[in-house]
């Protein structure tokens, strides 16, 4: 139930992301227009340049629409999870406010093809931040499309893909146009109030004044000529009926400064062709293609075409870009708004025939017409006829271009694991339990915990050095002393033939931390391993699971291998919890690790009630929660991963039973305490490998 549930709100989060920041990417300058609204409203207006909001627009598609991807493959799960959960838990109190306050219309979470209204989306972020926190909850429990080695080539295509159509789209037009001034929209069926449509509703409040008493008053409510005027307020109680294009003018203005004309019935009416040069703001638009322009409208006035340029700009603007670009074209007024709707380019081109939108142009992609075509009406050219490239056509370019290389990286990738995972089962069947524990490092590690000085120490490390020198073992050697010894020992000690280990080291990397060891300082000793976890750490300095994960992640980052211990006090085990102990001993500071870096830790059970006390676990119970204890690290990481994990016995181990512990499959060595302080003790159960 937790792994669907996971799964579930993963697939949730990614299907959301990536659509919110693709359809970002195709229109990067609609999203820019947006963080312009927000800026607006927080007062902050004419603070960020336009360069800079537009870079805010790019980046936040291509970090949407590639933590969606990620989330989809499972890629850095942890990483991921966390990432999509702050900008959730950003998001969410954003979109409150929006909704309380309604300071622009919608979010824009998903550009123009999806308009939810404020409200919308809070109740949206909410279901998503749920989401995002169950994935940050367990981000293992997320199952991989891709495995490790091939998440490189999704994450660098998805990045590569994503940053490839924002460019585009910023250099020609975006690839899909959610807006209602589409290539193939009649103009004036957008502008149509259906039969019996609901109208808005407005009501309207009249502030008045008598004898220095000031009252508010409804239409109906209306008093004498007594009142005075003061002041009045509109607002609108019903949002009604709005059509797609409800704000679509065009104000022909008089060159001479006389009044404007309004021609926009007579535009939408023209049955033949008409070519409009639209720039919202020509203090800001891109004059680089004027020739250009003047050549095609030149051309429209030799085919009889009408030509307008709609701006927002005011008549010095307009008579500035005359001048510069020896501009003869009428100008006309229409609102900003309305013309970075109609089309994504400061100046872009549209031809509209019959009122239809039949054609749209970026100023980087103006057609150019050849003599010859300059000599033909518009019906017989390639640009006067509605371009033949459909939504379905683009789909199917996406799929081509981005869906398709990663579904057959994905086949790829699942066929070579399944064939390894076959490959695996079969050579497990062909092994008995004895081959395959032959597989595993049997070791045999000493741990001297805070027994002898320093020359004691140096003296018996020299005795064991030359005892095993002199009769090699058939088994890893580990020895693993006080940090004062480290050094030293680490000076003579062969260590092709005994490993140098520490009892512990600190969850800290550096720092005012006195009296801490780091796991760096006890790498640059010339140790190799470092026990954590020991059962007298958790209960005198009380080591928790979350400082023992931090532990385990330094001492890896140091190049240290670990031997972790586990293992069950004696009322828990006369409670018969021994199972459920180790199981979330292991959950809580190890089973976070990648596969590759859990293949480099040491598994030491170590049952709290036979340490010191003389009682020692039977060989059969050892055996039973050993093999426990494998088949969870199975269940986590899969059977070949637990084939090849060492796990240690430590609890009172000696040289008279270790013949018998070891015999067991499941039992890899032993992590010894007390026997480990003689020489001849210590051998005694190496040599335990050789019977």
């Amino acid at each position: 139930m937790k792994k669907a549930a996971v799964n579930l709100c993963r697939l949730l989060l990614a299907l959301v992301f990536i659509l919110s920041g693709f359809v970002k990417a195709v229109d990067p300058l609609g999203t820019q227009y947006k963080i312009s609204d927000y800026l607006t409203a927080m007062g902050l207006s004419g603070v960020v340049p336009d360069v800079a909001m537009l870079i805010m627009a790019v980046a936040l598609a291509a970090a949407e629409f590639s933590l969606g991807m990620f989330m989809l493959f499972a890629i850095q799960r942890r990483l991921t999870s966390r990432l999509m959960l702050i900008m959730m838990l950003f998001m969410t109190p954003l979109t409150l406010w929006l909704a309380l306050t309604n300071p622009v219309s919608d979010c824009g979470c998903f550009g123009d093809a999806i308009v939810l209204t404020n409200w919308q989306t809070l109740w949206k972020n909410v279901v998503l931040l749920a989401a995002a926190a169950v994935v940050a909850w367990r981000p293992k429990e997320m199952f991989r499309f891709v495995s490790e080695s091939n998440q490189w080539i999704v994450i660098n295509y998805t990045v590569l893909f994503i940053l490839a159509v924002a460019s585009w789209s910023l250099y020609y037009l975006p690839q899909f146009d959610f807006r209602p001034y589409h290539i193939g929209a009649s103009i004036r069926d957008g502008m149509e109030m259906p039969e019996g449509a609901e109208l808005p509703q407005f009501e309207t409040t009249f502030i008045l004044e008598k004898d220095g008493v000031q009252r508010e008053f409804t239409l109906d409510e209306y008093p004498d000529s007594t009142w005075t005027f003061i002041d009045s307020r509109t607002v609108q109680t019903s949002q009604g009926y709005q059509p797609p294009i409800h704000d679509f003018s065009i104000e022909q203005l008089n060159t001479e400064g006389g009044e404007s004309r309004d021609i926009t019935d007579e535009v939408l009416a023209d049955t033949s062709y008409t070519m409009l040069l639209v720039a919202y703001s020509l203090e800001k638009a891109d004059d680089s293609r004027f020739d250009l322009i003047n050549e095609l409208y030149e051309y429209c006035k030799e085919h009889d075409y009408p030509f307008y340029c709609l701006t927002a700009s005011g008549r010095q603007a307009i008579s500035l870009w005359s001048e510069t670009t020896g501009a003869e074209y009428p100008f006309c007024f229409t609102d900003g708004t309305t013309l970075k709707t109609i089309i994504r380019s400061n100046p872009g081109l549209v031809l509209l025939k019959d009122g239809r939108v039949i054609g749209k142009w970026s100023h980087n992609d103006l057609p150019d017409l050849s003599p010859q075509e300059a000599a033909m009406p518009l019906e017989q050219t390639e640009i006067g006829q509605m371009p033949e490239d459909s939504v379905p056509g683009k789909v199917l370019r996406l799929l081509l271009w981005f869906v398709l290389p990663l579904m057959l990286l994905t086949i790829a990738d699942r066929t070579w694991a399944w064939t390894k995972w076959v490959r695996g089962k079969r050579i497990t069947s062909l092994s008995t339990i004895k081959k395959k524990k032959t597989m595993r490092k049997k070791i045999v590690a000493g741990n001297w915990k805070m027994n002898m000085n320093l020359q004691d120490g140096i003296a018996l490390a020299k005795e064991l050095n030359e005892t095993l020198k002199a009769d090699k073992p058939n088994c890893g050697v580990v020895i693993c002393t006080p940090f004062i010894h480290l050094a030293s020992i680490s000076q003579f000690l062969d260590q092709d033939i005994i490993g140098l280990g520490a009892e512990n080291c600190a969850d800290k990397e550096k720092g005012a931390f006195t009296g801490e060891v780091s796991a760096e300082m006890v790498k640059s000793t010339g140790a190799q391993y470092v026990i954590l976890g020991h059962s007298e750490r958790r209960e005198y300095y009380k080591e928790t699971p979350e400082i023992l994960k931090e532990k385990v992640l330094l001492a890896q980052k140091n190049d240290l291998k670990v031997i972790f211990c586990i293992g069950e006090s004696l009322e828990e085990r006369e409670a018969g919890k021994q199972n459920e102990v180790v199981k979330a001993e292991l959950e809580g500071s190890v089973f976070n690790l990648s596969e590759e870096d859990f293949r480099k830790i040491v598994i030491a059970y170590e049952p709290i009630w036979a340490i010191g006390t003389g009682k020692t676990a039977t060989a059969e119970q050892a055996e039973e929660i050993h093999a426990y204890i494998r088949s969870i690290i199975a269940e986590k990481y899969g059977q070949a991963v637990a084939d090849d994990t060492t796990i240690l016995y430590g609890g009172s181990c000696k040289a008279s039973n270790a013949p018998e512990l070891f015999a067991k499959p499941d039992i890899d060595g032993g992590l010894i305490g007390g026997a480990s302080l003689k020489a001849a003790d210590f051998k005694g159960i190496i040599d335990a490998w050789k019977k």
